[in-house]
């Protein structure tokens, strides 16, 4: 749903579609938007600011008649002057070019909706990956907080690789995890998902491939898209990704492996130990090079899963991306890259050139985190919480979807994989949810061949909100499949 900062004044004595009209000729006036851009439709501007379709048609029309904007039928109205250049002869740049001309690709419009939507008041988020704000350690980040005004003596720049004391302590967790990491082989970055661009733009070429799981969180990411690589998706089963499809390629120069094995995302599925000693064994035959995200590891809720793929890495095979924002915070913005010293070096080189260093004040508090061990503490709560949450929502997905939607019981992380029953359009289902207020991740923008799933997250939401929220789904799924196709 279109999202806009402003709402008419229904108690004013200016009539409606004029206040629309001033509203909008100030959007143009100040260049917000400019000649050649496309402004939003009918219906979005009228849900968007909760008046009739009628009264935006006749706000439109002025403005046609103004000769700022211009009817494009079915392609929608685009903005054709603002009132300087109407008094001027000077043509303003035609910024719709310019967007269009960019390198990197949009989201796809499910994806751009649902990070438009997700934050409008009111919305039932069923799908949000990150910790609800019950979770948030306050009291702990208090009293890191409160601390580090006696401790940092600046907030400059720091190195290429990021803060030494941070990186030290990551290099501690990660002993704890069976991987041996020096500081030196450990690169700071600003969260997992700047990982991965940094690793497309200065580890793959342009027509190379990313072999990933399907479906895959990568999916849902432009990141290799928009650096010209290729993605090709292997099945998964109940132990993770099918090796079959790995064993029949051949050895190919700069190709990559890109896995979740541990609460895989969006599945829930956790990797085997027997399928990580088969996976690393074929990518060692293919030297194929492997980058394994494990953010979710630490939310274990029955067992710890196997150990990560990089402690059995003697060979420096495996790139390993961690990241605090599932865990701790996604507002410290905070993750962390472990692989050989040369690669790390290449990304940190490339991190200075992008961004010149992660924040020097996320750093220092995390490294008062694990110093003062409050990781342990934070998580042992974490767990107790999401397992009881996890529960809930099981019981929940029992008595409103049994029958038009079936799932695996997820041992850890925040998701549950959905698989919708009836045979209905997915784009329409999530239509007349965000209609009623709810919103999901269809499997679509993992897999672009995802069929008919849904992933649902046990993290964010509370008890009462996610309970309305699956009535709510399982009426409107029921609703649809009534319907004659």
């Amino acid at each position: 749903m279109y999202r806009i900062d402003w709402q008419p004044d229904e108690s004013s004595p200016l009539p409606l579609y004029l206040q629309i009209k001033t509203y909008m000729k100030r959007k143009i006036e100040n260049g917000e938007w400019p000649v050649g851009s496309r402004i939003p439709t009918q219906r979005q501007l009228a849900e968007a600011l909760g008046v009739n379709r009628s009264t935006v048609v006749t706000a439109l029309q002025e403005l046609i008649a103004d000769g700022l904007l211009e009817g494009d039928g079915r392609r929608g109205t685009k903005v054709v002057n603002n009132p300087w250049s109407l008094l001027t002869s000077r043509t303003p740049p035609d910024w719709d070019s310019y967007v269009q001309a960019g390198w990197h690709r949009p989201n796809l419009p499910t994806i751009q909706t649902i990070n438009e939507t997700e934050f409008q008041a009111g919305m039932i988020r069923l799908s949000t990956g990150e910790p609800s704000p019950a979770l948030y350690p306050q009291p702990l980040l208090g009293e890191v907080f409160g601390r580090l005004a006696s401790r940092i003596h600046t907030l400059g720049y720091e190195e290429p690789r990021g803060l030494l004391p941070l990186r030290e302590q990551l290099s501690r967790h990660l002993q704890s995890l069976g991987i041996p990491a020096s500081p030196a082989s450990i690169l700071i970055v600003s969260g997992a998902l700047q990982a991965l661009q940094l690793i497309s733009l200065g580890l793959v070429k342009p027509g190379a491939t990313m072999i990933t799981e399907s479906p895959s969180y990568l999916h849902s990411l432009h990141v290799f898209h928009s650096a010209g690589v290729r993605l090709a998706g292997l099945e998964m089963d109940s132990e993770g990704i099918r090796i079959r499809g790995l064993s029949e390629l051949k050895p190919q120069p700069n190709r990559m492996l890109y896995t979740i094995p541990s609460f895989h995302n969006p599945t829930g599925i956790v990797m085997s130990e027997r399928r990580r000693v088969e996976l690393l064994r074929e990518c060692e035959r293919l030297q194929l090079p492997v980058i394994e995200d494990d953010v979710y590891r630490e939310l274990w809720l029955d067992a710890p899963p196997p150990p990560p793929l990089k402690a059995r890495d003697p060979s420096g095979l495996v790139l390993y991306l961690g990241s605090v924002s599932k865990t701790v915070s996604p507002g410290l913005r905070t993750g962390w890259i472990t692989g050989p010293e040369p690669v790390i070096r290449r990304l940190a080189d490339l991190k200075m050139q992008t961004d010149y260093g992660s924040s020097s004040l996320s750093q220092w508090a995390l490294t008062e985190w694990f110093e003062r061990g409050f990781h342990e503490e934070h998580l042992n709560r974490v767990r107790i919480v999401l397992r009881q949450r996890r529960d809930d929502v099981l019981d929940m997905l029992q008595k409103h979807l049994s029958g038009v939607a079936v799932w695996r019981v997820p041992a850890g992380g925040f998701y549950i994989w959905l698989r919708i029953v009836p045979p209905i359009s997915m784009n329409a289902l999530f239509t007349r949810a965000l209609q009623e207020g709810i919103l999901f991740n269809p499997g679509t923008v993992y897999d672009s061949l995802g069929g008919p799933y849904i992933r649902l997250s046990y993290s964010f939401e509370s008890a009462d909100r996610l309970n309305f929220g699956l009535r709510k789904l399982a009426g409107l799924i029921r609703e649809l499949s009534s319907r004659p196709r």
